[in-house]
């Protein structure tokens, strides 16, 4: 009887093992090969390289279009000196300098002596003087 019952059973197992080699390809043979889909990619588009010039002036047109940070006024000054109740601008007493130098000035300094009546100059890098009289 042992040998009829393991005959049996090593029967069973190999029809077992049968079956699921047959409904393991079955599956194979019914199951669809999926592909992974074939991306097409478009070539990279490269702009054409700018001049310099044509750049700088996108760039300052993008900065005209942003908003200004700060915007600084010029703050106008009137400055007057006075001496003995007697007064002179000092727009006046550039305005006489210049003309008294002759020339146009890149730049100049001024050193004004109310008590002398003078105003020594360096225009230039050349030094001068003038009467300045106090009205």
């Amino acid at each position: 009887m042992a040998t009829r019952r393991t005959a049996t059973k090593s029967a069973a197992a190999k029809d077992a093992k049968v079956e699921t080699k047959a409904t393991a390809t079955a599956v194979k043979e019914t199951a669809p090969v999926k592909e992974a889909p074939v991306k097409k990619t478009a070539p990279k588009k490269v702009a054409p390289k700018k001049p310099a010039a044509v750049a700088a002036a996108a760039k300052a047109a993008k900065a005209k279009t942003e908003a200004p940070a700060e915007v600084k006024t010029e703050t106008k000054v009137n400055f007057i000196v006075e001496f003995n109740n007697k007064q002179n601008s000092v727009e006046d007493i550039i305005n006489n300098v210049k003309a008294t130098y002759g020339k146009d000035v890149k730049e100049i300094s001024i050193y004004l002596k109310p008590d002398e009546n003078k105003a020594y100059f360096v225009a230039d890098g050349e030094e001068s003087s003038m009467d300045v009289f106090f009205c």
